[in-house]
């Protein structure tokens, strides 16, 4: 492997990380001495990267250090321009266009021969379940772009729900996450008439409101619970 690959495999450790490493780990994961670690972390703030941490305590990438996008590999390309294809096809209408627009303005800032290969990158999404709609607890393009609104926002959300048997109930929730399925889209969120964490499916909600009212806890806290509660390591 060249220098300059692992420098880059480096940077993209310490990204995929938001707590200190220690560099003990960092070696043994690419596969180098930790002499050589030491030397590379030198090299990398000496060109700018905001590498923060020191032998003994482990080390952190600071946030908004971003690589230029000449940088990504062609795995890496090829990631991109699936994940896209399939929000494309499987989102809602507003995060479909919003793919394709991302995907424009890397393939914009990219080198001519990376742009070829993420424009003609042979991986597709196939077809898929065709999410419920059209009945009255369908939820459309509105609906969805509430909820991911009310998401980012950290606000309440009441609805009407009807369950699997056709029962009403009016629920006041904190959406901290959505969920994408082939069949149906999901929302994650506290339910303050149950009192625990509930999933939620979008066609099943009857009526939806947002009430401007920020939940009393921090959506990252609310989604670490419901990772340990599904057997899911903290990211």
């Amino acid at each position: 492997m060249s220098r300059s690959a692992r420098l880059l495999d480096l940077l993209q450790l310490l990204r995929r990380h938001r707590r200190p490493l220690a560099g003990s780990a960092i070696a043994a994961e690419l596969g180098i001495s930790l002499r050589t670690l030491y030397r590379d972390i030198a090299t990398l703030q000496a060109q700018g990267a905001a590498i923060d941490g020191a032998p003994g305590l482990g080390y952190v990438l600071e946030p908004g250090f971003t690589l230029p996008p000449l940088m990504f590999s062609l795995d890496e390309l090829e990631a991109l321009a699936l994940g896209s294809r399939w929000v494309m096809d499987r989102g809602d209408r507003r995060l479909g266009e919003a793919a394709r627009d991302a995907l424009a303005k890397l393939a914009a800032v990219l080198p001519a021969e990376l742009r070829r290969e993420l424009d003609t990158s042979p991986l597709l999404v196939g077809p898929g379940e065709p999410i419920a709609a059209g009945g009255p607890a369908s939820a459309g393009d509105a609906e969805l772009a509430a909820i991911r609104l009310a998401i980012r926002s950290e606000h309440k959300l009441e609805v009407r729900y009807r369950d699997a048997d056709g029962r009403d109930s009016r629920r006041l929730i904190w959406p901290f996450a959505l969920g994408f399925f082939d069949r149906a889209r999901v929302v994650v969120a506290w339910c303050e008439l149950r009192q625990s964490i509930r999933h939620f499916r979008t066609d099943r909600i009857a009526e939806l409101a947002a009430t401007g009212l920020r939940y009393p806890r921090r959506r990252q806290a609310l989604l670490d619970e419901w990772r340990r509660s599904q057997g899911m390591a903290e990211r």
